[in-house]
């Protein structure tokens, strides 16, 4: 709840704030952060009957705005006062951009890791600021504008991932359209994830990675993909990772 209300301070403290369509999407959270509804009275919050997922709430969640530009936020993200215009900015000037992202700092301001690859390999690196937007291929989801149009055109973010594998999928269909994401490094949002390296989270990764694998190289380097990851969870003895690999137990809601 405290990320959840730092994130939602953030945001007040933004440039043209009465321009800002903020939701939230509370996706049966049980830390009080419903409670914050009566905290922030300008913000919409968005209460499904129970967790679905992150994916499925970030289609909720656009499906709600009503805007031309989507910013997509984690609740462990901190936005400055300008990030938001900025970001905005680039997209009215650059059409040929289809989303925009900022530099995502850490507590002390430096570089946090951001940019991943594709295939995705769960690997992240932190991007180099520059003076001007740079084009990059896949930038983490953490904090991440597009254009509302984009997502419409696919009808909807893939819901097939839980919690790993909707901002890989997002950026890999953005290029499929020959468009680009743009980061901006004038832009900075501080990102401050708590580490978590469970055999569920783990075993999320796999299964995210091989649907997408599966969705844009094709059925068998999916099957390949998920043979691979069972293998390794077997000899390495990662007998939790394993069992929801074998389940394909995706982060999707149906866990407590």
């Amino acid at each position: 709840m405290e990320r959840l209300r730092a994130c939602l301070q953030s945001l007040e403290k933004s440039q043209s704030r009465e321009r800002l369509q903020i939701i939230v999407v509370d996706n049966g959270s049980r830390d009080g952060s419903a409670q914050l509804e009566s905290e922030f009275p300008n913000t919409q919050f968005s209460k499904p009957p129970k967790n679905f997922g992150l994916t499925k709430a970030m289609n909720i969640g656009w499906r709600a705005a009503e805007a031309e530009y989507v910013f997509f936020l984690h609740e462990d993200t901190e936005v400055e006062p300008d990030a938001i215009e900025r970001l905005a900015a680039v997209l009215d000037s650059t059409t040929e951009a289809a989303g925009v992202c900022p530099l995502l700092v850490d507590e002390g301001g430096h570089p946090a890791p951001q940019l991943g690859n594709l295939p995705p390999d769960g690997q992240w690196r932190p991007a180099e600021p520059r003076d001007e937007p740079t084009t990059v291929a896949y930038p983490r989801g953490a904090a991440l504008m597009v254009r509302a149009f984009v997502i419409k055109s696919t009808r909807q973010i893939d819901e097939r991932y839980g919690q790993f594998g909707a901002d890989a999928d997002l950026a890999a269909q953005i290029r499929r359209g020959g468009r680009k994401i743009l980061l901006v490094p004038q832009a900075r949002v501080r990102h401050l994830p708590e580490p978590d390296d469970s055999p569920m989270l783990h075993a999320d990764f796999l299964l995210g990675r091989a649907a997408y694998l599966s969705k844009h190289q094709g059925f068998v380097a999916g099957l390949q993909a998920r043979l691979g990851s069972v293998l390794g969870a077997l000899g390495g003895f990662r007998l939790g990772e394993l069992r929801y690999l074998l389940a394909g137990q995706k982060i999707d809601g149906r866990q407590q």
